[in-house]
């Protein structure tokens, strides 16, 4: 017999001889108090069951979610639901949310509003990489290609093709985004020149994948010939690091950054023309690096710049 029973019918036996001989008697002969006597007395109703220890645990927290909150974030998630949990924390605490957003996580999955779906494949486990210590220690540049359904139908019509230049810089995450026509290595050594201008710091090397727009490396017709991207870099004194072909994880900083471009920019954007989508990439710059981010320690791009600065 369990310690829990043997409680049980101790009280039991408590209260049933209180009932036969009084509560003074039964207090002396079993030694308890005649308050405690008469809590159990109250509560027994003949059954066992009745004289189990009650949690005494509160129904509700004292700092679970409102009812307002819970709506708050319904009527929020119904509206943006392509949205990732931390772009819709943002939202909400611009609005009067105070919660964290590991509060928030947990009440979403309570009530139903976000399940993550398990990965069926085996995650891969990246070797331990190198950590920048100062901005424009390594910059990554790439290209990334403007998705057709952000096209208008005359732009689609008329054949035109947007390209999107991205530089990060690895210690901040500071973006320089920059809209193009075209993607060769003159437009790459015009981004340069913007890269350069924009970044307010010294730049030390840059990183990019194998592209044609880059380097003459992968080049079928076997040409070892600099483009004029790496001529412009060596000219400046910067390093070049090409990644290992066919690892795009490799620049991952930014392969990543276009994800979140395809997740939160293009997803709802249609452009009318170039210069339509050349003003709001613009303002899509601007909003990315002043948005906070978790490897940041949720402090933005920018704010980690200036952290760096007062240092």
């Amino acid at each position: 017999m369990n310690s829990i029973t043997q409680d049980i019918l101790f009280k039991q036996s408590v209260v049933e001889y209180s009932l036969k001989h009084g509560v003074t008697e039964a207090a002396k002969r079993y030694r308890q108090h005649r308050k405690t006597i008469y809590r159990w007395r109250k509560r027994y109703d003949g059954t066992r069951k009745s004289l189990v220890n009650k949690s005494k645990r509160p129904h509700r927290h004292p700092n679970e979610h409102t009812e307002e909150e819970i709506k708050m974030i319904k009527k929020y998630r119904a509206h943006n639901k392509n949205d990732g949990l931390v772009v819709l924390w943002i939202k909400l605490w611009k609005n009067g949310y105070t919660r964290s957003i590991t509060s928030l996580y947990r009440v979403m999955q309570r009530i139903g509003i976000y399940k993550k779906t398990p990965s069926k494949k085996k995650e891969y486990e990246p070797k331990p990489y190198q950590q920048m210590t100062r901005p424009g220690e390594r910059i990554q540049i790439d290209v990334k290609y403007v998705p057709k359904k952000c096209m208008s139908k005359e732009l689609k019509e008329l054949g035109e093709k947007y390209y999107q230049y991205t530089a990060i810089d690895e210690y901040t995450r500071q973006r320089v985004l920059w809209a193009s026509k075209e993607h060769n290595t003159y437009e790459s050594t015009k981004f340069l020149e913007v890269v350069i201008k924009k970044f307010k710091y010294k730049i030390e090397c840059i990183q990019t994948d194998n592209g044609f727009e880059f380097t003459n490396r992968l080049n079928a017709q076997g040409t070892e010939k600099k483009t004029m991207f790496e001529n412009k870099l060596e000219e400046l004194g910067i390093k070049h690091k090409l990644i290992k072909p066919r690892t795009p994880r490799h620049n991952g900083k930014v392969e990543r950054s276009h994800r979140k471009d395809q997740e939160r920019f293009y997803y709802e954007r249609i452009f009318v023309s170039f210069e339509d989508f050349k003003e709001k990439l613009r303002h899509w710059n601007r909003e990315y690096n002043n948005f906070p981010m978790k490897p940041l320690g949720w402090k933005s791009p920018n704010e980690k710049y200036k952290i760096f600065q007062a240092l």
